[in-house]
């Protein structure tokens, strides 16, 4: 498949090291707003939308992990990066074990957020293609909510959480699908032995569609890595955390 101009956002000093920042399914890059104040002046961030998502072009699916990898290395060779540390949450961690595994040399250094190498069962995920292609993306907007923040989170601060049900309401259904579609048919198991680059895993200790054992089974597979589990903490852990989830960041990729 021919790889998919990606929309991006690139922010920071130059001459700072580069971070890409990949995201969830249903996202768009406005869900790293939380860590860019935080950053400073210590790296220049490209935040970008996967296919099929916020400002990117929609593909018909299905879509594969492999797909949005490469979508990923088209996107730095049109900005001229030749390497780049990576973090990603849940899809967008997927897509960044996937390029440090078959495009290593592009990866210095790798940060994996709520995310994991295999999340059957597939049947489910295909379910959901099917459902938001037939009805749209706003009836399952509140569902993904409730994964996406602990309830604590979403009875006390309604205000930060109402942009990001209207960030999943207005998702392309297509771009949806199709990224429902790349997840049931991975598994990027057999790759983390391949993993060269020093990868920190983060999990969310309350985050329901991929929780901590995810990322203790991601740590197990990627030789020297390092595990954090943070606590008040669902499938955006960002959002939930943010002072601790950029300062996990950001101390990773320019130690």
């Amino acid at each position: 498949m021919t790889a998919t101009t990606l929309f991006q956002r690139t922010t920071g000093p130059l001459g700072a090291p580069f971070l890409l920042l990949g995201g969830s399914l249903g996202s768009n890059l406005d869900m790293w707003r939380p860590q860019l104040p935080r950053f400073g002046d210590r790296l220049r961030v490209v935040r970008f939308d996967h296919r099929g998502h916020g400002g990117s072009p929609v593909p018909a699916g299905p879509y594969r992990i492999e797909d949005l990898g490469r979508d990923v290395i088209a996107l730095l060779d049109r900005l001229g990066i030749e390497r780049t540390s990576y973090c990603g949450l849940s899809l967008g961690g997927m897509v960044g074990m996937w390029l440090a595994a078959h495009a290593p040399e592009r990866i210095d250094r790798l940060v994996l957020i709520c995310t994991a190498a295999h999340l059957p069962p597939a049947d489910g995920w295909l379910a959901r293609a099917e459902q938001v292609r037939a009805v749209g993306m706003a009836p399952v907007a509140d569902a993904v909510l409730g994964r996406w923040f602990t309830p604590r989170f979403r009875a006390a601060l309604p205000a930060r959480v109402a942009p990001y049900r209207a960030m999943i309401a207005a998702c392309p259904a297509e771009g949806y699908a199709g990224g429902c579609e790349a997840i049931a048919a991975m598994d990027l198991r057999e790759d983390l032995h391949r993993i060269g680059a020093p990868t920190l895993v983060i999990a969310g200790a309350d985050d329901p569609a991929s929780p901590p054992e995810h990322g203790e089974r991601i740590h197990e597979g990627i030789r020297d890595s390092r595990l954090v589990v943070v606590p008040n903490a669902a499938h955006l852990a960002n959002v939930e955390q943010p002072d601790t989830i950029a300062q996990l960041i950001s101390d990773h990729v320019t130690d």
